[in-house]
């Protein structure tokens, strides 16, 4: 089994990437989708959020999202507390994820490979870019949030730069067709290099 990484920068279309190569028969994880699940579900991170972000990080038994946001967006070291208590979760169950599936081609999907250590675990990283300008226009369509919002979330994650130079493949994601095109070249690569 080969484990592909796939992370960008917000708005770059990780998600419209991700759903191309799971329509050529890749097995998806989507991290930040898990984690959320984590949140709520494992009574351990439960309990260690709570200590770390008091017992309003909870509604009702469901993550208050936009409470904690709010702190780790404008505190580093509560992000990084925070991150510490979540990715060990997230990739025991990536772990248990991987033995159950039966796929030559895992794709793991994070928006923080890099800054979670995540990268280590894959055979191959594929970074996905897209202009400013489209990224600004996908978050507002996505999100219903202000251009201001948007780069304040964008200060918070690793330049485009670090995350190309440590990939292996890049896609650049402003035109769908041509991203098409990008995503099964890079499919046929990895499994050409499978097959030797």
């Amino acid at each position: 089994m080969t484990i592909v990484g796939l992370t960008g920068g917000i708005g770059s279309g990780k998600s419209t990437v991700l759903q191309m190569f799971q329509e050529l028969g890749t097995a998806i994880y989507i991290a930040d989708t898990e984690a959320k699940k984590l949140m709520s579900s494992n009574k351990e991170l439960i309990k260690e959020i709570k200590q770390l972000f008091g017992e309003q990080s909870y509604i009702n038994k469901e993550l208050n999202r936009s409470y904690i946001a709010e702190i780790v967006f404008n505190d580093k070291e509560k992000l990084k507390a925070l991150n510490a208590l979540v990715h060990p979760k997230v990739r025991k169950h990536f772990n248990q994820f991987i033995k159950k599936s039966t796929a030559e081609i895992v794709i793991y999907e994070s928006a923080i490979l890099f800054e979670s250590g995540s990268n280590t675990m894959c055979d191959f990283i594929i970074t996905v870019i897209a202009s400013l300008e489209n990224k600004i226009n996908r978050i507002i369509k996505r999100d219903k949030v202000t251009k201001k919002q948007i780069l304040k979330r964008m200060e918070h994650q690793v330049e485009d730069d670090f995350k190309i130079k440590n990939s292996n493949f890049v896609i650049e994601n402003n035109r769908l067709k041509d991203t098409k095109q990008q995503v099964e070249a890079i499919f046929n690569l990895i499994d050409k290099k499978l097959r030797h």
